[in-house]
């Protein structure tokens, strides 16, 4: 997992697409689901950590673009 186009595909092999308007709200979202794809062991601990790990560096990302 490099981007978060990456993460939106492995969403979209298990037929979740999302999309709020909001960034933060999504990148939320998206991290939701992929605990629920982990926790129902259809993804492996190390694509999942790799998501995860790159979702929380965009989230605080964008907490610091809101904060200016």
């Amino acid at each position: 997992m490099k981007t978060i186009y990456d993460i939106q595909q492995l969403l979209k092999r298990f037929g979740t697409i999302i999309y709020v308007g909001d960034r933060l709200s999504d990148l939320e979202l998206m991290e939701g689901e992929l605990r629920e794809l982990y926790v129902s062991k259809l993804i492996e601990q190390k694509e999942f950590q790799s998501a995860l790990l790159l979702l929380r560096s965009e989230m605080e990302r964008e907490k610091h673009k809101q904060d200016r």
